[in-house]
């Protein structure tokens, strides 16, 4: 690890399991959700304060939306929610047969679509029911497709500089794939791995992509960010941080030099919580000498 790394908790209030960090340049401010809080939060990097909006399921994901407001996934819903007056407004439910699936991550694609994957929910620790999970599209007429099927727990995604490349993660398969991607249609297509995770990378959580078009991917109980490059599927960087669930990245911040870490506490033990009294933080990186590039707004 380069020595010009610089690793600081920013958000202390700590999250049960804090995920989708989205830099709104707008507000100056990364906006994230904490998932089994069920709530969607926003830390401002002016003032440096947190402020929540509680929501009545679990909110797995937030993307932006023009002019104002999100677009956010809780429970198995596709819903805006609108911060000045906290409204949540449905725009619609899916799998509503699969009682134990919520919606896990999701992001907006070049062209202002909003893909999101689905998951089983755990029955008892370590059991869940096994490809119960999908990726769906939102279009910006709020109709809606399903990509995948077969899912176990559609996580990280992004796509390549030159839009022909979506990626995504399905967290079971300890992978990281590579589709094509149809920039005008939003469809995707022939799948390939472009890196399998070796042991003590754990599991792949989220993941954003950066200006060089190399692939950041957070490790949950893995402790650490790696960078992959999908052109060689070698890993070319390990980051590590003071907590082992490390939950997705996110570049922000000026120029969009500074990378923004999620964590959770929720699944550690007290004897684990002791020895790791940051689990839950959102950290900032500094002195990558990489920059990331801005997130898209869904169009709707």
């Amino acid at each position: 690890m380069s020595s010009s790394i610089r690793i600081e908790s920013v958000v202390k209030e700590k999250n049960r399991m804090g995920e989708c960090p989205v830099w709104e340049e707008r507000e100056n401010a990364l906006v994230y959700v904490d998932i089994n809080g069920q709530k969607v939060c926003r830390w401002s990097a002016v003032s440096r304060e947190v402020q929540c909006v509680s929501v009545d399921a679990r909110v797995s994901s937030v993307a932006l939306r023009q002019p104002q407001g999100y677009v956010i996934t809780l429970g198995t819903r596709f819903a805006f929610l609108d911060w000045d007056t906290q409204k949540v407004t449905t725009i619609l439910e899916l799998e509503q047969d699969k009682l134990n699936n919520r919606f896990n991550d999701g992001k907006v694609d070049p062209k202002g679509r909003y893909f999101a994957g689905t998951m089983a929910e755990e029955t008892a620790p370590g059991v869940r029911a096994r490809r119960q999970g999908a990726l769906y599209t939102l279009f910006p007429d709020l109709s809606v497709i399903k990509q995948l099927d077969q899912v176990d727990i559609s996580n990280g995604l992004d796509w390549s500089l030159d839009h022909r490349t979506f990626f995504h993660i399905d967290s079971l398969a300890y992978a990281v794939h590579a589709f094509s991607y149809d920039v005008h249609t939003g469809k995707i297509a022939c799948p390939r791995m472009v890196y399998h995770l070796e042991e003590e990378e754990r599991m792949p959580d989220g993941m954003c992509i950066d200006v060089e078009g190399k692939l950041w991917v957070a490790c949950i109980d893995g402790g650490r960010v790696i960078r992959i490059d999908p052109e060689t599927g070698k890993r070319i960087q390990t980051v590590r941080l003071p907590t082992s669930r490390i939950t997705s990245c996110c570049f922000g911040g000026k120029d969009y030099a500074e990378m923004y870490v999620t964590s959770a506490y929720d699944g550690l033990d007290e004897a684990t919580l002791a020895k790791e009294p940051q689990a839950g933080e959102i950290f900032k990186i500094t002195g990558l000498g990489v920059k990331g590039i801005p997130q898209n707004y869904f169009a709707a």
